[in-house]
Parts: C-alpha cells; structure tokens; sequence
C-alpha cells in the first residue's frame, strides 16, 4: 500500500522541490520537512500528559492505567522511529537526484499519517496496530535499502568523504 500511495501522491500532488544544488540545501530542505514530522509525537505527548494527569492513579510511579500506558508506548515509539527517520531521510537527501527530491515531504506526510494511524488502531486494540506500524517501518526500511545501495554501490568512492 505505501508504494502505491507514494506513486498517487508523486503523480498527482502539484507541487516540485525547489531547485536544490547543493548538499547543505537539501539538507536544510529535509530539516525543514522533519519539522511536520514530529506533529504526531507532539500531540503523544500532549495526549499522555493529559491522561497522565486525569488518571484515577494517586501515586505518580505506580501502576499506570491501560489508557496512560497506550499513549506512553505511542510516544517512546514514535520518538525512535522519527529519530531513524529523519536520518535516513538526511541521507536519502543527498543521494536523490533533483527530480525526485518531491519524494522527501512525500515520505514525511507518509510517516505523520502513518503513526496517527498506529496510534488510533493501538488504542482500539493491540492486535489492530500492525498496519500502522508497517506503513511506518517498511517506508523506513525501503529508505536504508536506498541508502545502502547509494552508498556502497552509486558512490562507493565517497563513502567518507
């Protein structure tokens, strides 16, 4: 489903990448991106200090409420995920040619969408939050794959550099 939606969003979404040359533009320009990316985990975050705070719970470290604890899980995860994703994204941004740096707020609303996704489908049961966390993973993974590829096969003499 991810691939399909990437390919619909690139074909039929308006819009072009600025012209980027050079490494640190493109870096700025993924930065700038990452930045709507952490809505989700914001909102977690927001969400869970709410629950935390009209939770029944009289002692801050005991045991949480199931309500607390699925926006607690929601937030420590997204927190790793988005911390992966935006350093592949940082590299994917500098191995992309000029035409395909659209694929970069592509891959930024995926992510945002797919974590709000994991979250809902986390919160109506446990066994729901597997088609959310694949749209987050597997995009995730097709990006190292790419960068991978980029750097050991594409530009194996500037690997260091």
């Amino acid at each position: 489903l991810c691939p399909c939606l990437i390919y619909g969003a690139y074909i039929f979404l308006p819009f072009d990448a600025p012209l980027l040359p050079t490494v640190s533009a493109r870096l700025v320009y993924t930065l700038r991106c990452a930045a709507f990316a952490t809505f989700p985990v914001i909102l977690g975050m927001i969400v869970s200090g709410i629950s935390r705070l009209c939770s029944s719970a009289l002692e801050p470290f005991g045991e949480l409420h199931r309500e607390v604890e699925i926006h607690r899980t929601y937030v420590s995860q997204s927190v790793h995920l988005f911390i992966l994703y935006f350093f592949n994204m940082a590299v994917l941004a500098t191995y992309l040619p000029q035409e395909l740096l659209k694929l970069i707020p592509l891959l930024t609303g995926l992510f945002a969408i797919s974590r709000l996704i994991f979250w809902m489908s986390y919160a109506i049961g446990r066994s729901f939050r597997a088609f959310g966390f694949s749209m987050t993973f597997l995009p995730l993974l097709a990006m190292l794959l790419w960068n991978l590829y980029g750097m050991f096969v594409l530009e194996p003499e500037n690997l260091l550099a």
